[in-house]
């Protein structure tokens, strides 16, 4: 990559990165523009979509109609509807078996409400992160069968416990895998095993987020009911009703935003907006927001508290919370986990100090790290992953946290974020099967593991030493693309109302990215905790620009300066007090030369 491709020629700016202007096909452009009336920014934004004319009104009204998969394109979904209308009409007992995040939650909730609906109680069972780990163990498949359970039906989990389902079998406990994670090698022994991601698994929908498969298998079961001419007292219950919930899942799982998971989220964002899940509701509320309708409220609102229990505190809560109809219930539990979410913010930005300095320490030692591998003791592990985003947004390397000692158990627990272009899981999963480290895999941008004390200096070493070979793509993971440029008078309201059709945003479907080029800074202030507010104004006009945890980094010091500078970041619609204003949130600046 050369100097001249550089926007504006920043090759190094205050945030590590170099900029890029989007290339975008300039015929497809304009036929895309004269089919929108001649709005060539939405054009531009739509053609780097791969968004072609006739496809346009489909891509900007995604619907279930369209979008929804074939149930029985699933390996195994047929047969893991056939068991559970079987055990719905026997009435058996059934447990549902959930990942303690929200993805884990929102699949247990719609399962708990389907099986209301057909009179039935659904039993549940989280594990805890410390104690227990992530998904299926043996101890607990024979706990949940010496209680009487006669189906266990695993949600966002279970598809590579293979020990956990040999035990299953052996006691002769039948359980059918919900999971969407990825899969290698023989496909585990279990009554179903359904996951888009096995290899043999033809429904092209490993895109799906655990949530999505399990809404794919309620319909599936309904479809398999109509066909029995069976239906509970009130009539088969209709999925739509918990696209809220399903929704919730997709984005907060951060599945990528193409085919039905549009869909979901588009159209499950209506549904969260009309209120009709006490506990979404009663925790919307303690987190002090009104009406529940975007992808930030989904994500960094109701998200992180709905983790919290899974993280620090009870697993239990946010299924149980998504599940109730009781809305005095409702409130105490959403009241448990906002105090929960609260400890986890402390023990997070306690850890989070003391990580960025040893990865300061790592960088100046050896400026040409390629990888980061931090560790403490009592660093919690339902944080440590947290905190790895945080390092790998920061310093623009893949950043692996561990914490040991201190009731964390006999072996330290890793957790790894990544970059484009490198894929930790992969390497993970081959430090572990080269003895490297005692156990771990992941996917391409995030990975877990277990290592002894002793060996964490060793996998440091090694991790490195394979990433340096990948120096190029560490570099491009520094690449900053940017959508067009813009001028302060131009952001309107009406235009960021124009953008969000083109949404909603998140994983696969990033919000689009601006330029605001030689703005001056006017009137700086900090706000919250490390953010910093400040004005912007160029010729065309002023714009509000809000900078976010920028405190103590040459972006903030800059912007406190009050200088000429290049701005790069998106436009959000502010609401405050019923007013709607724009607002510039700022991902990265050079001062002008």
């Amino acid at each position: 990559m050369t100097a001249d491709s550089f926007l504006f020629d920043v090759s190094d700016s205050l945030g590590g990165r170099f900029w890029k202007l989007k290339p975008v096909e300039e015929q497809k452009t304009r036929t895309l523009a004269a089919k929108l009336g001649g709005n060539d920014l939405i054009a531009r934004l739509l053609a780097d979509r791969d968004v072609t004319p006739d496809l346009v009104a489909k891509f900007l009204d995604p619907t279930l109609k369209d979008t929804f998969p074939d149930p029985s394109s699933f390996a195994d979904m047929d047969k893991a509807a056939e068991l559970t209308l079987n055990a719905l009409q026997s009435g058996k007992s059934v447990t549902v078996f959930a990942d303690y995040d929200v993805d884990g939650g929102t699949s247990a909730a719609i399962l708990t409400r389907y099986f209301r609906a057909w009179g039935q109680d659904l039993g549940l069972y989280v594990p805890d992160r410390l104690t227990e780990g992530y998904g299926p163990s043996p101890a607990a498949f024979e706990k949940l069968k010496s209680e009487g359970a006669e189906l266990v039906i695993t949600v966002d989990c279970g598809a590579a416990a293979r020990t956990a389902l040999d035990t299953a079998m052996a006691i002769d406990l039948p359980v059918i895998v919900l999971d969407h994670h990825l899969m290698h090698g023989e496909v585990p022994p279990a009554a179903a095993i359904v996951n888009p991601n096995r290899p043999d698994c033809p429904s092209n929908c490993g895109h799906l987020a655990g949530v999505g498969v399990v809404f794919v298998f309620v319909a599936a079961i309904n479809r398999l009911a109509r066909n029995r001419g069976v239906a509970p007292e009130n009539g088969l219950p209709n999925p739509m009703q918990w696209l809220d919930l399903c929704a919730l899942g997709t984005l907060c799982d951060m599945a990528p935003l193409k085919g039905v998971n549009r869909a979901f989220a588009r159209q499950g964002l209506k549904f969260m907006s009309r209120d009709n899940n006490p506990g979404l509701r009663a925790l919307a509320d303690v987190a002090g927001i009104g009406k529940v309708e975007t992808v930030y409220h989904a994500t960094f609102a109701l998200g992180p508290r709905l983790n919290a229990g899974g993280r620090i505190g009870d697993p239990w809560l946010a299924s149980k919370l998504l599940s109730t109809d009781d809305w005095n219930d409702a409130v105490v539990l959403a009241e448990q986990l906002h105090s929960l979410n609260n400890d986890r913010k402390a023990v997070e930005d306690a850890i989070l100090e003391r990580a960025i300095a040893q990865s300061e320490a790592t960088l100046e030692k050896d400026p040409s790290t390629s990888a980061l591998v931090i560790s403490g003791e009592g660093w919690h592990p339902g944080v440590i992953g947290i905190v790895a985003g945080r390092l790998k947004d920061r310093f623009h390397l893949p950043s692996v946290v561990i914490g040991f000692g201190e009731g964390l158990g006999d072996v330290a627990k890793g957790s790894a974020r990544s970059v484009k272009g490198i894929n930790i899981g992969d390497a993970i999963a081959d430090a572990a099967s080269e003895g490297i480290i005692l156990s771990g895999g992941g996917h391409a941008m995030a990975g877990g593991m277990s290592a002894e004390l002793e060996q964490i200096p060793v996998f440091r070493d090694w991790l490195n030493a394979r990433i340096k070979i990948q120096a190029e793509t560490v570099r491009e993971a520094r690449l900053l693309e940017i959508d067009s440029l813009i001028g302060a008078g131009q952001a309107t309201t009406d235009l960021i109302d124009q953008i969000d059709k083109i949404g909603p945003f998140g994983a696969g479907a990033p919000r689009p990215v601006f330029c605001l080029s030689d703005v001056t800074l006017i009137g700086a202030r900090s706000i919250g905790i490390g953010h910093m507010k400040i004005e912007v104004e160029d010729a065309t006009g002023r714009l509000e620009a809000v900078a976010w945890r920028c405190a103590d980094t040459p972006l903030g010091d800059a912007l406190q300066r009050g200088q000429r500078m290049h701005l790069v970041g998106d436009l959000k619609i502010n609401e405050w007090n019923g007013k709607r204003s724009v607002q510039f949130e700022i991902r990265d600046g050079t001062i002008c030369s």
